[in-house]
């Protein structure tokens, strides 16, 4: 009798809320009803409610977070097309503006039984709990951040990145190219937009699993350094380079990039979708490491997913309910700016910005394959990290996909180089780094 109070009232609270919502899914519940969401609401897409549990908790607590913990545990989950297909369904405006347009005392009322219910449910294990300072000099704890996040395992990584472990946007020449093609032609995009000259000495800062290291030393002939916290990142890339026979040309360390104290020894640094580790209130000391690290007209080149940013610049960095749900279960501690603070630190440190591109679309393709990947290979992911963190990164890999889509979300390669009166040996025709670069014409030097 419990149970079907619980039922009715749970087809209760999907009613009043429907009142309110228009979307192409419906909602089934524990014992098998569908219950369309919208006048015009269709059931080949649903969201399934796995108990009453669940849904007491989705009322007391209604976040991404939320969702995303009963999500890795099995307590809700999505029938028919793929999660980003049924996210495509949801215009989340119509969400946020629910607690404005719903009854609350109706709700109340229709969800009694559900509230009453005391079944326990079990916690994914997969959050970060503990404290993160916001700057370094606090004590922020960033190799213990950094190994959160990568030190999952590198067979993990391997089911959804291409064979290089290249863990960044790519670049899709096409949108049919392969996500193997488009990793390779990023990896040779940077090394043109950094002109890179055999001989030169390049810095990547957060190597991650080495596949620019490798690429600009083998295509370009440069002299590589590499700097990571995640120790499974640096045992790859160092068999990596042995397996390769790089170890002439190419350098890696398992310590923090700001150890590193060489002024001017660098032609070139690159920083591939790092910075968002750093937090904001380290940029400053960043960029200023950066620039004592080049010689004078010594190039840098940042690539970062960045958000939109605020009409009121001081409520930037209020949190949203997505930075919330990325930073408890995947990048705890991570930050984005946004793309008019990268360019004005630049400046403020010393360098002249040659070079800003949006790449937006690019990482939503990225993302899509990433996630539809996992999905397809989600067995062996199971087997290697469990179902919850399988389940929780394809929930992450689709939401980054659907962000980006939507503009939420976007991605910017930035090139300056440290500031010096005199010629900026920019190129002046652009396709030195597109068409014709792709016919084999070799850039000028710095």
């Amino acid at each position: 009798m419990a149970g079907q109070r619980q039922v009715t009232a749970a087809r209760r609270v999907v009613a009043e809320l429907a009142r309110h919502l228009d979307a192409d899914l419906a909602v089934e519940l524990w014992n098998g009803d569908v219950l369309p969401i919208g006048a015009g609401g269709l059931d080949d897409v649903r969201l399934v409610i796995g108990s009453a549990a669940a849904m007491k908790r989705l009322l007391l607590k209604p976040s991404i977070s939320t969702i995303a913990e009963l999500f890795a545990i099995g307590e809700i989950d999505v029938r028919g097309p793929d999660l980003i297909e049924a996210m495509q369904r949801i215009d989340p405006t119509q969400f946020r503006a629910l607690p404005r347009k719903v009854n609350k005392v109706a709700l109340l009322k229709a969800a009694l039984p559900i509230l009453l219910h005391r079944g326990k449910l079990s916690e994914s294990g997969l959050e970060y709990k503990n404290e993160v300072a916001s700057r370094s000099d606090d004590g922020r704890p960033d190799t213990d951040l950094i190994r959160f996040h990568y030190d999952v395992s590198n067979a993990f990584y391997a089911l959804f990145l291409d064979p290089e472990m290249v863990y960044s946007s790519a670049y899709f020449e096409r949108p049919d190219t392969t996500l193997d093609e488009a990793q390779k032609a990023k990896l040779d995009l940077i090394c043109r937009k950094l002109r890179l000259q055999p001989g030169e000495r390049l810095f990547d800062l957060g190597c991650g699993w080495g596949s620019l290291l490798c690429h600009a030393a083998q295509t370009y002939g440069v002299h590589a350094f590499g700097t990571t916290l995640s120790q499974a990142q640096f045992d790859y890339v160092t068999a990596k380079i042995d397996r390769l026979g790089l170890k002439d040309r190419v350098t890696v360390e398992l310590r923090d990039c700001r150890t590193v104290d060489e002024p001017g020894a660098f032609d070139k640094i690159a920083q591939v979708e790092m910075i968002e580790h750093l937090g904001l209130d380290n940029h400053d000391a960043h960029y200023k490491r950066m620039r004592a690290l080049l010689r004078p007209r010594g190039l840098y080149f940042g690539q970062a997913s960045t958000r939109r940013v605020t009409p009121d610049i001081s409520r930037f960095r209020k949190m949203t309910v997505y930075t919330r749900f990325g930073t408890r279960f995947i990048f705890p501690g991570g930050e984005l700016d946004y793309i008019g603070m990268t360019v004005t630190n630049l400046e403020r440190h010393g360098f002249e910005v040659l070079d800003v591109e949006a790449l937006r679309e690019h990482f939503q393709l990225t993302c899509e394959h990433w996630a539809r990947r996992l999905y397809d290979r989600r067995e062996a992911a199971a087997a290697e990290v469990g179902w919850p963190r399988t389940r929780l990164w394809y929930l992450y890999l689709s939401i980054c996909a659907i962000a980006f889509e939507r503009g939420t979300l976007n991605v910017f390669q930035v090139v300056g180089s440290k500031r010096r009166v005199g010629p900026s040996g920019v190129p002046l025709d652009r396709a030195l780094l597109y068409p014709a670069a792709r016919a084999g014409r070799r850039q000028p030097a710095v």
